[in-house]
């Protein structure tokens, strides 16, 4: 079980990758600062897998096999929320973005927000770089 603090994200946009992992597993997803998610319990009954250049953490149930949650390689600062595993109107609805993972660098470039997913609300990529 796990929470996650959604005052900003009543409706979040859920990205859907073609890349080869997530096309597998259909793995939709949206983007939640560290900050913002809170681990509840469970922590024990979970592994995680890795590939490739092993920076998405890929965390899942050991005993039922579900992927809850995950830290994508687009933003390790955070964390992936699958929206089929939230408590029934934890949010209002969501948004479906599609995500070009065939083409990984190159989408990641031309992207316009995904990198700020990732940071709380009110924070800039020069704030968080700052001591």
């Amino acid at each position: 079980m796990f929470q996650f603090n959604s005052s900003s994200l009543s409706t979040p946009t859920c990205l859907f990758s073609s890349c080869s992992i997530c096309t597998k597993k259909q793995n939709h997803h949206f983007i939640v600062p560290k900050c913002n998610f809170t681990l509840l319990q469970g922590s024990d009954n979970l592994t995680t897998y890795t590939f490739n250049t092993h920076v998405a953490k890929h965390t899942f149930c050991k005993t039922c096999g579900v992927q809850s949650f995950y830290s994508p390689r687009s933003n390790p600062d955070g964390y992936g929320v699958a929206p089929h595993c939230l408590d029934p109107g934890s949010v209002a609805s969501v948004t479906v973005e599609q995500f070009c993972g065939e083409q990984w660098e190159e989408t990641m470039r031309t992207h316009g927000t995904i990198r700020a997913m990732s940071r709380p609300a009110g924070t800039s990529a020069e704030n968080q770089h700052k001591h």
